[in-house]
């Protein structure tokens, strides 16, 4: 267990306490909030529903006649009022216990919960401070949640001395990634965000004395977005403005491009909307890149998308998705004759165009800007694992969106439209661009269905499953140039393409 003292100056820094800590609540946890009548665990518990509900005027009554009051929003709060309770097993008929399964629970005068509330509770005391408006709170927490609260208070020291003093923050987006995002609420001022992304330990050596992260060439730390995001405006590209930084801690304050993106209100692709995305490839494509991009004091230099992490990638396939999929891992054999024949394909790439990959260049990271012109138009956000390597990638990545289905007729239309804008900047082997084009769809695929069934089975998010069947359509289309029937034979023979998979399907 751990422990932090704070003091508060006054009701609003209360507030601001609870508004911290409501951005890093997750599922489970459980706030205890001792102290006297008056002492401002009400203040508190008010002030941390309404943040999590982004509503300063929400009405949150006590409980204490009706001893809980729940709230479903981003996540489904519980607020318990434990005043009247004489006996801990009468909250068994209150579901104490339900809501700790299902959401976030808050627990006034928690002392009466005896042995139903659990071990790892958050147990915040509040006490008068030296003032009439000043607070104590002492915090105690498990290592781990105490590692979450430190976070976000650095994340507030950081905004405080970063000129966004007293800022409100409001949870935006967590997802797949390490990295966290809040929406800074400053009425009148141009949007932002707080990128909450801290450097990442290396994890176990997996090969060649390396961890998969190292040979995958995923980003450690915040330096390649800043780098990338400086190039990409010098570019004339629309990536967000960097208002603030701290390499170090891993905080950046950027511009927030806004939020509409390519789908309409259903859900499904505008095709406009995507044939500006590829057309930008074909822009960021024509570009010329400089050997070494500042960052801080220093520089950063792209790394290669090489064999090695191209290979890693397509085994997420063998090691994630067949046992999924059939019940039963691959056999030695059937591992290393998939292993061969990627080699052989990834090989075949060599003196094939390169240029950066930004890697996760589909509709979740692009922003649509229906108020400006050219590139300018779409808001790339997502760029931070970039790497220097076949300009087919990112074309693969955005005409075979993993979130949406596009069906083929719409991605040879926007395959075509890459095209004509390469043919326009310049000298262009197409036959080269279109062959790499399916060696990057089939690789992609393979690696996402990898990464999805691992996202479920290693990282418990079972949601991403939903994807796979147009994920395997893709892969089928993209098995159909004739150069990778080899390939196509493996993962009909593996029973990857199921007989009635139908290309673009989904």
């Amino acid at each position: 267990m751990g422990e932090r003292l704070l003091h508060l100056a006054d009701q609003q820094a209360t507030e601001r306490l609870a508004e911290d800590m409501a951005v890093m609540l997750r599922a489970g946890d459980v706030l205890a909030l001792s102290g006297e009548l008056g002492a401002g665990k009400s203040t508190f518990a008010r002030a941390l529903i309404r943040a999590v509900a982004d509503d300063p005027d929400l009405d949150v009554p006590s409980p204490t006649f009706t001893l809980v009051q729940s709230y479903e929003l981003r996540l489904t709060i519980a607020h318990f009022d434990l005043y009247r309770i004489t006996d801990p097993d009468e909250l068994a008929e209150l579901g104490f216990d339900e809501a700790i399964a299902t959401g976030v629970v808050l627990v006034e005068w928690p002392e009466r919960a005896g042995h139903m509330l659990p071990e790892g509770a958050v147990r915040l005391t509040i006490a008068e401070g030296k003032t009439a408006d000043a607070r104590t709170v002492r915090i105690q927490a498990p290592d781990q949640v105490i590692a979450r609260i430190d976070r976000t208070l650095a994340a507030r020291a950081f905004l405080d001395a970063s000129g966004f003093e007293g800022i409100q923050r409001r949870f935006l987006l967590g997802d797949a990634s390490s990295r966290a995002y809040e929406r800074l609420v400053d009425h009148g001022a141009s949007p932002s965000i707080l990128m909450n992304a801290p450097a990442q330990p290396d994890g176990p050596v997996i090969r060649d004395g390396k961890p998969y992260s190292r040979i995958a060439h995923l980003a450690e730390d915040v330096r390649p977005f800043v780098a990338m995001a400086k190039w990409l405006k010098s570019e004339g590209f629309s990536a967000p403005e960097i208002r603030a930084e701290d390499l170090e801690q891993g905080f950046l304050v950027v511009e927030n491009l806004g939020s509409e993106g390519l789908l309409d209100a259903s859900g499904a692709p505008i095709e406009e909307r995507y044939t500006a995305a590829v057309e930008a490839l074909a822009h960021l494509h024509a570009t010329s890149l400089p050997a070494a991009l500042p960052v801080g004091n220093g520089t950063y230099h792209l790394p290669a998308y090489d064999i090695g992490a191209m290979q890693i990638e397509v085994e997420l396939l063998v090691d994630w998705y067949l046992a999924h999929e059939r019940g039963s891992p691959p056999s030695a054999t059937e591992r290393e004759d998939y292993i061969t024949l990627w080699r052989k394909a990834i090989a075949s790439l060599d003196g094939n165009e390169t240029h950066v990959v930004l890697r996760d260049y589909h509709s979740p990271n692009l922003i649509w800007r229906a108020d400006r012109d050219g590139v300018d138009r779409l808001g790339i956000i997502d760029f931070q694992d970039a790497m220097l390597g076949p300009t087919a990638y990112d074309v693969a990545s955005i005409v075979q969106d993993a979130r949406v289905t596009i069906e083929k007729p719409m991605a040879d239309r926007l395959v075509d439209a890459y095209v004509a804008a390469r043919h326009a900047l310049g000298s262009f082997d197409e036959t080269a661009f279109r062959r790499a084009l399916a060696l990057m769809q089939a690789q992609r695929a393979s690696k996402i269905l990898g990464i999805f069934v691992r996202l479920k089975q290693r990282d418990g998010k079972p949601g991403y499953l939903r994807h796979l069947p147009r994920m395997r359509a893709y892969l089928a289309e993209a098995l159909c140039h004739p150069d990778l029937a080899p390939l196509r034979a493996w993962y009909e023979g593996a029973g990857v393409l199921g007989e009635t998979e139908q290309p673009h399907g989904g």
